[in-house]
């Protein structure tokens, strides 16, 4: 790890600038290898686990393209989103209430870290591209427990992110696999600039590491619904 890594309000300063690339649902995570697949994965698993879930909590909801996918799959009644950055959270706002001009949308602007989450409030939580900006365990474990506590029994939990590996040598082999993907995508100068930004911003966990502390933290039953290179997606039923 570099000595220094950007602060929230660094990251949020980026995310303030990138409003219109994170609002397509197609190509708005394009640095994320399989990111339409995991979306369309999670929004149909959190159907399929809660068919009758009403409230969601979308943790880095970024410009709403998980709630508005989970809209198609839930009979959602209110929605919380929490993101760093404010133009995020007005875009995610405009377009959710568009989409579903029925459904209560409340935006936190907050770092999940200090987020107060109300207990027992939600059905689903949702974490897109952000639990990799969390540090230290302290951290992981706080924040894994705030969601727990947050969400009613039987309640789900969906993370898709960027993972390492604890094997270095695998590790290796699909961080290699990565710069090919985002070469590919749009060039060298582009790669480079994506893990420049990785390094600077982004501590990501292994994805096992990630489950077994999920079951530490209580949930009961845990699921892999998609792997790919260093990203995956998975979650906990409460």
């Amino acid at each position: 790890m570099p000595a220094h890594k950007s602060t929230p309000e660094e990251i949020r300063q980026r995310f303030d600038s990138d409003v219109e690339r994170f609002s397509n649902l197609e190509t708005g995570q394009s640095a994320t290898i399989d990111a339409p697949l995991s979306l369309e994965l999670i929004a149909r698993v959190a159907g399929g686990v809660g068919p009758n879930a009403t409230a969601l909590l979308d943790i880095g909801c970024g410009a709403g393209n998980y709630t508005l996918k989970l809209l198609q799959h839930l009979p959602l009644q209110s929605v919380t989103l929490c993101d760093l950055s404010r133009p995020m959270l007005d875009r995610a706002v405009e377009r959710i209430s568009a989409a579903a001009p029925d459904v209560s949308v409340t935006a936190m602007q907050c770092d999940i870290r200090s987020a107060a989450l109300p207990e027992a409030a939600f059905d689903v939580a949702v974490a897109a591209a952000a639990l990799h900006h969390l540090r230290g365990d302290e951290e992981w474990r706080h924040v894994f427990a705030a969601v727990f506590r947050a969400l009613r029994p039987g309640g789900s939990f969906w993370i898709s992110d960027l993972v390492t590996h604890q094997s270095p040598d695998v590790q290796g082999v699909m961080w290699q696999r990565y710069g090919e993907y985002l070469a590919s995508l749009k060039g060298l100068e582009y790669r480079d600039r994506v893990f420049a930004y990785i390094e600077a911003e982004d501590t990501p966990r292994p994805l096992f590491w990630q489950l077994e502390l999920l079951a530490r933290t209580g949930f009961r039953q845990l699921e892999v619904l998609h792997k790919n290179s260093v990203f995956a997606a998975f979650g906990g039923i409460k």
